[in-house]
């Protein structure tokens, strides 16, 4: 049976590295997914057919909104591992907590971050708080996506045992146990990022953005659902392992996704498309 095992690729964990200058494989993910991000989203801001009126924001507001998105992935993402995944560890090891480069992120986090940037620059910047959390999320696949792929490039985050017959079944070499295992972060790659960002790309398509917090809504509702498929081929971090029910944390915290998306979604339908300017009533 174990000749119908996938060898697991030899990757370097230096994605990029120029003398004492090194960029790992999850850095490079989190700066291709934001560049590719912003790109995407200029490109939404420029076509005002999708919009159905004039774009919520202009091309230099979301130029700045990088920045504050950027921070609160990280920042969020970080708080976030420290709260849910690992916190006995970090409030024994609390300098810990800055060394970013040893990994640790937690998606629901970071979303949470996001949430708090959207917000504020929203605010800031007298934007609607739902049009810049439709294009926010509207781009957020691509980042999920990279990370994925990063998370197995880097051979972490495998999934549960899988059956020796299963053909793509691989043995991870930080695994101590050495067992077949099933690829999870390439399932989470395709539900989160390829088949999130097409489903959003097609809402779009027939005007979504027309209806302020649909597309937040859809994402939400969507990553959540998409989330908890992959918990169940994903083995769960070993400091917490199966919880209620045999429920794991990512599970846990997807749950609030589904309910808050579906009310995005129901209110998003309600308020209806705005009116183009200068339409008869």
């Amino acid at each position: 049976m174990q000749l119908l095992l996938i060898d697991f690729p030899a990757f370097k964990p230096i994605a990029i590295e120029i003398g004492p200058f090194a960029i790992r494989w999850y850095a490079l993910a989190y700066i291709c997914g934001i560049v590719f991000g912003w790109l995407y989203a200029r490109s939404l801001l420029k076509r005002e057919r999708l919009w159905g009126a004039p774009a919520p924001m202009s091309l230099v507001q979301i130029d700045d909104f990088i920045l504050w998105v950027t921070l609160g992935i990280i920042l969020g993402g970080r708080t976030g591992y420290v709260l849910f995944y690992n916190l006995p560890f970090f409030i024994d090891h609390p300098a810990a907590i800055f060394r970013l480069w040893e990994g640790g992120m937690s998606f629901h986090g970071g979303f949470l971050g996001c949430v708090v940037a959207v917000m504020w620059f929203a605010y800031r910047n007298r934007i609607s708080i739902l049009s810049l959390g439709d294009i926010t999320t509207a781009v957020a696949p691509v980042g999920l996506l990279l990370g994925r792929i990063a998370n197995f490039i880097n051979g972490e985050l495998w999934g549960r045992a899988a059956d020796p017959e299963l053909p793509w079944a691989m043995i991870f070499p930080n695994d101590p146990t050495q067992l077949p295992r099933h690829p999870s972060q390439l399932y989470e790659a395709g539900m989160e990022g390829i088949l999130l960002f097409a489903a959003l790309a097609i809402m779009i398509r027939f005007g979504a953005l027309k209806r302020p917090g649909m597309i937040l809504g859809a994402f939400i509702l969507i990553y959540g659902l998409s989330r908890i498929a992959g918990e169940h081929f994903r083995e769960p971090d070993v400091q917490l392992g199966f919880l209620w029910g045999g429920l794991t944390m990512g599970m846990l915290l997807s749950i609030p996704m589904l309910i808050v998306g579906l009310i995005l979604i129901v209110l998003a339908v309600r308020r209806g498309a705005p009116e183009p300017v200068g339409a008869i009533r």
